[in-house]
């Protein structure tokens, strides 16, 4: 007996093992077809599945969507739908032929119109093929009904059906992973879940090839319902065959007189929090035919119904794969689970927009939604502020001539490990519509920006998008951003500033779209940050690149007692209850915000005349400050012209939150505090760089790394590194406090006793 499940987590499908009797089955869902209904109203009854197939006629309807969940009340037992769940191809060929039989003539004009003309062509066909069977009973008559059973010389009932059929499963079936997928589910219908890796063309597919013979001049229709066919040669009608002498005629293909539908093919890979530790992802193809092609692009996370079945492997390839059927899911269904912000802010429900009309009446709103992102992470207010405002964005401006100024908020955090740099990152993707995220190490140029691939169902050359093009419209998250080759962070300098990806490779030379928002982690170069270097040496990034983020917060893990108490509690809370500790208000959850920035990023605000002067003198005040202190301290300038945008970005988020059509004073303080917030993090005065740039504990570190160059060892001897320290005029507590410091940034290692030293 087949398993049943409970409601929780049913298998469906599960199937008796009875014959089945299709023909009572067939007309149970004709009967279902006109006797369903629900009411409406009081008192007024709607026939679903009548009316649909009269929408269809009319020619408003191009798919037949049956709702399993409608046959659960409407028939006496569970049977049918549970054989529909298990054999669902058969059934979908058995609903057709109901559908048809049950078609209603069309009750609009211009439906009426086309109708007649479709009838006329079919009725001319159909005139045809009797005239070719009434020759074919003259020319052999002891083989009457020969002609008339041959299936190629009937009109295929699929080549006239202008309409397709959708199983629409019931509420109660979850969606599953890729690997629970297994071959137990073959020929069922299936519900899973995953991101979109690659999309193919949408392609013409035959369903019906006509041929015409060259001798007898007959009508050969053929049912095509794989990908491959043969196409037919010789014509087998027996007005041929009979021919005594005389060669059988050839056919040709009547490409007009054949029917194509929309064919496109979906590469789905396991979505990375269904992926156990260790393991690959998992990836199957799916098959998308007519309404449910165009549905999903590459980094979509989206749901698909579809019939899990096998595919032939043809001879030539079985050469090579050694396989004899691989397996793919034939679509019926496609569900975005996360839409893209403006196809949120068209699809928000009546509740949700009374919910976000209130938000708007809190004038403490900013605040707030800053806080609720990652309300776990105790502290870091500026930073989830700037995360915010990264999120709402500001607005592109696209000029005459074909320039673009750019409104995606691009931030780097830099810092000591275990400040939850990557917890915040983690965060940004959940909070976001569309967003990828990857670690610089485990990424190359090619992962990050496109590969020509060969498409291996139509053998042209294709692109396939990296993390930067599957984030478009979105964010990237890229954590460990200090690990990645400089060959490689090359490939984000383009994307970060014209957002958008140059290709040159294969023959293929083309712009790819990267509209994304970059939000990089990053670590200083010796792991933590160093207070006795410059900023400069610490951060490690090329000018060219750091110019690029509107901005850059240092995050450092200074000891405090009070900071440090109040952490731990903090962090002692969460481990306890998994939840936050309580705040002063109710934090919006992921949803809220999603729907809330939606509505915020349709406005476009503009900065009015008379802040023009005020920005100006910030700007120009902020330049002189910055190339003083740089001056002083011995440095290049940081400050750019990039700046002075990514203020009049920020202050247009700001705007936005409000949603308010002007930038206000207000606004462009607060960015304006923003920059200075994350570049006094970054230059702290108390680092006092300037007069420890060269310092005494710096020149000792040197004369350690030199000692083990010479030496090309990995460890050295305390003893002769300390004649070598004093030989150079430096004393041994000198040489001490200097192990001592670069031995808690991990940079170096003491064995127990102090005797010897290794190089991390």
């Amino acid at each position: 007996m087949a398993a049943v499940g409970n409601d929780t987590n049913m298998e469906f499908g599960a199937q008796p093992r009875k014959k089945i009797d299709y023909v009572a089955e067939e007309n149970e869902l004709g009967r279902f077809f006109e006797e369903y209904r629900y009411e409406a109203s009081r008192n007024r009854f709607v026939f679903k599945y009548k009316n649909m197939l009269q929408e269809i006629a009319n020619r408003r309807r191009a798919v037949l969507e049956v709702e399993l969940d409608d046959m659960f009340g409407f028939f006496a037992d569970d049977s049918l739908v549970d054989h529909i769940l298990g054999n669902t191809m058969r059934y979908v060929h058995l609903i057709s032929k109901q559908a048809d039989k049950l078609m209603p003539e069309p009750t609009e004009a211009d439906a009426i119109m086309k109708h007649n003309e479709d009838r006329i062509k079919f009725q001319n066909r159909q005139q045809i093929l009797r005239d070719q069977r009434l020759q074919q009973q003259r020319s052999n008559e002891e083989k009457e009904d020969g002609a008339e059973n041959n299936p190629q010389e009937q009109l295929p009932p699929s080549l006239m059906r202008r309409y397709e059929v959708r199983i629409i499963p019931p509420g109660k079936m979850q969606a599953e992973s890729l690997r629970d997928v297994k071959a137990s589910r073959i020929g069922k219908l299936v519900r899973i879940q995953g991101i979109v890796t690659r999309v193919s063309d949408v392609k013409p597919m035959v369903e019906v090839v006509t041929y015409s013979c060259d001798k007898c001049g007959y009508e050969i229709y053929k049912e095509v319902t794989g990908e491959e066919f043969t196409p037919l040669a010789v014509c087998p009608t027996e007005a041929c065959k009979q021919r005594k002498g005389v060669v059988a005629g050839r056919l040709f293909q009547q490409t007009r007189d054949s029917k194509f539908i929309k064919f496109q093919e979906i590469k789905l890979q396991e979505s990375p929090d269904q992926v156990p530790i260790g393991h690959i992802p998992r990836s199957m193809t799916i098959h998308a035919r007519g309404d449910t092609t165009r549905q999903c692009s590459p980094g979509d996370a989206i749901e698909v119904v579809g019939v899990f079945l096998p595919q032939q492997v043809n001879a030539f390839r079985q050469m090579h794969l050694r396989l004899l059927t691989n397996t793919y899911l034939n679509c019926m269904r496609i569900i975005r689970q996360k839409k893209t912000f403006k196809e949120l802010g068209d699809t928000l429900s009546q509740q949700m927009e009374e919910e976000i009309d209130e938000m708007t009446e809190d004038p403490d709103l900013y605040s707030k939604l800053a806080r609720s992102i990652a309300p776990e992470i105790y502290g870091l207010e500026d930073i989830k502020k700037a995360l915010l405002l990264m999120l709402v964005g500001g607005v592109t401006k696209k000029m005459k001539d074909g320039m673009c100024i750019r409104g995606d908020i691009n931030i780097c955090l830099m810092g000591d490990p275990g400040v939850a740099k990557s917890q915040l990152l983690k965060h940004v993707t959940k909070v976001a519509p569309r967003a990828i995220y990857t670690t610089g190490k485990g990424s190359s140029g090619v992962g990050l920006t496109a590969a020509v691939t060969r498409d291996k169902s139509t053998g042209e050359t294709a692109l396939e998008g990296g993390a930067l093009v599957l984030a478009d419209m979105g964010i990237c998250c890229i954590d460990e951003f200090d690990k990645m080759e400089d060959a490689d962070r090359t490939a984000i300098h383009e994307v970060m500033e014209q957002q958008t990806v140059s290709i040159a490779k294969a023959g293929v030379t083309t712009t790819l779209n990267a509209r994304t928002c970059i939000l990089a982690a990053a670590n200083p170069i010796m792991g933590r940050w160093n207070k006795n270097k410059s900023p400069e040496f610490n951060i490690n990034l090329p000018a060219a690149l750091l110019s690029r983020f509107d901005l850059m917060f240092l995050m450092l893990d200074v000891p405090d007692v009070e900071r440090d108490k109040a952490l731990a509690k903090h962090i002692t809370h969460v481990h306890r209850h998994a939840k936050h500790p309580e705040l002063d208000f109710e934090p919006f959850s992921p949803t809220v915000l999603r729907a809330y920035l939606s509505q915020a990023r349709k406005v476009e605000p503009f900065i009015p005349v008379n802040l023009t002067n005020m920005i100006v003198h910030n700007y120009v005040t902020m330049r002189q400050s910055d190339h003083e202190d740089a001056k002083m301290n011995n440095r290049q300038s940081m400050l750019t012209a990039r700046q002075l945008l990514s203020i009049l970005r920020m202050a247009q988020a700001l705007a936005r939150i409000r949603f308010d059509e002007e930038v206000s004073e207000g606004d462009v303080h607060e960015a304006i505090r923003l920059v200075n917030a994350s570049r006094a993090s970054v230059n702290d005065d108390d680092m006092d760089v300037a007069n420890n740039i060269d310092d005494q504990t710096s020149r000792i570190f040197g004369l350690i790394r030199d000692t083990f160059n010479c030496n090309d060892a990995t460890s050295i001897d305390y003893t002769a590194l300390e004649q070598v320290v004093t030989a150079k005029g430096f004393r041994v507590q000198a040489l001490d406090k200097t192990l001592a410091e670069y031995e808690a940034m991990e940079v170096i290692q003491l064995n127990a006793s102090r005797t010897r030293i290794t190089l991390v």
